[in-house]
């Protein structure tokens, strides 16, 4: 008796193990390179996970002289390096450039989880505690790269968004919407600063980054992502989250302006209708042919779907209670960048000046996947727009690529992206930490 139970112990075992490597195997995509961008991306059925596709490219950062790949046309150089996890850039008017220096808060280790969550993050870079810092990068003598460097705000928690209004720098830390006095020329601020707004960080905090844009007119637009993947912590956790808020900054009132956006990271104002844009991370675990991230206006009252329904109405069948009467009132997005890219940063090109198919439209940086086979994104790309503000037909074009190796390795990460005072495009580079600047080549 007892070796019969012995027997099917170890059998249950094997079972359990087989059935875990199958589910754990991860799904691969079908769809052909470029089906899922543009404006019309080609939807599959979703391909439900019980364990998300692990796929991770583990980090290891550039060497010696390497660099990323540019487009023909184009070249690119270190502007700054040797930084801790960059991520968010901003250029003041004096042509002196602020870099985010942050990571995530720090994560919990116990639960299986946590801990698989832990070692991922390790694995490609984002598992390094958080400087919590701004750093000044200045290029006084105009040749290109940063010769001082200093610690312009420190003491931070977790910081992301940037923007300058007049006199007054806000940052968007991962709690808290913080105001601190500007002078021009100064390379660090004393100030203890002064909150304007608490911005909800509640435990698991899964998207923490806040980004920030300013309007023409003085008001601040948060963007603040979901607190799990569709809804599974509890919608109650969600509430002012998987939206972009808009802040007077003076009184500290605020409102939703949109919601229904996963994540929404990058956001700018395109130069021609004034609109307001955002790049969003989109839903995981429907395989690796779902659900494409996106380039989108973000409209007054708009709501995007999140967590219902995506890209206009396709529902999400995970998420319970249903709640079809919702597809009526859902906007469908502009622009797919992609199956499971994780754009993170956009600029608009109208203070870029590298020429030719450059002129009008949005840079926007890819992180890159952890979660799809292949792995997508890790490269920064620019979406052509017309004449009208809008996207049209056209495919991306890749600007900056090469952040895989040929191992599959990630020796660096796109984050942000921005003009500097010579109208160069700089990329922020967290796994590699670096500032790039890419310049039409002479």
């Amino acid at each position: 008796m007892k070796k019969h139970l012995i027997a099917l112990t170890i059998l249950t075992l094997a079972i359990l193990v087989g059935l875990f490597f199958y589910f754990a195997r991860g799904d691969a995509a079908r769809l052909p390179a470029g089906a899922d961008v543009g404006k019309e991306p080609v939807f599959t059925s979703p391909r439900s996970e019980m364990i998300p596709t692990m796929n991770v490219a583990e980090a290891v950062p550039w060497k010696g002289g390497e660099k990323p790949v540019p487009a023909k046309g184009l070249s690119v150089d270190r502007f700054a390096d040797g930084l801790d996890h960059p991520r968010s850039l901003l250029r003041l008017p004096n042509g002196d450039v602020l870099v985010a220096e942050t990571n995530s808060p720090a994560r919990p280790t116990s639960g299986i989880v946590n801990r698989v969550m832990n070692y991922l993050m390790n694995k490609a870079g984002a598992g390094v505690p958080s400087a919590n810092r701004i750093t000044l990068l200045r290029d006084a003598d105009g040749d290109g790269r940063a010769e001082t460097r200093t610690a312009f705000l420190t003491g931070l928690n977790s910081p992301y968004g940037m923007a300058l209004v007049g006199d007054t720098l806000y940052v968007a830390n991962t709690d808290a919407l913080m105001a601190f006095p500007y002078k021009e020329g100064e390379t660090k601020i004393a100030a203890k600063g002064r909150k304007i707004l608490n911005l909800p960080a509640q435990a698991p905090n899964m998207h923490w980054t806040r980004s920030l844009a300013a309007s023409p007119q003085g008001l601040l637009y948060v963007g603040i992502g979901s607190n799990s993947n569709i809804g599974e912590n509890d919608l109650a956790t969600e509430d002012n989250r998987a939206a972009v808020l808009e802040v007077n900054p003076q009184t500290g009132a605020y409102r939703i302006y949109a919601s229904g956006l996963r994540n929404p990271v990058g956001l700018a104002f395109e130069p021609k209708s004034g609109a307001l844009w955002g790049v969003v991370n989109e839903r995981d675990m429907l395989g690796s042919d779902l659900v494409p991230d996106y380039l989108t206006r973000v409209e007054f009252g708009a709501f995007y779907g999140w967590p219902w329904n995506y890209w206009g109405g396709y529902e999400d069948r995970r998420v319970q209670p249903q709640r079809p009467e919702v597809r009526e009132y859902t906007k469908r997005p502009d622009y797919a960048l992609g199956n499971h890219v994780a754009p993170l940063g956009l600029s608009f090109a109208d203070k870029v000046t590298l020429g030719g198919p450059y002129a009008n439209g949005a840079f926007v940086g890819l992180h890159g996947s952890w979660n799809r086979k292949p792995r997508s994104g890790y490269k920064v790309v620019f979406v052509p727009f017309g004449d009208n503000g809008e996207t049209g037909k056209a495919k991306p074009i890749d600007v900056l690529t090469g952040f895989l190796s040929p191992q599959g390795e990630a020796r660096g990460r796109p984050v942000d992206v921005t003009a500097d005072a010579k109208g160069a495009l700089l990329v922020s580079d967290d796994v590699g930490g670096v500032v790039w600047r890419v310049t039409a080549a002479k």
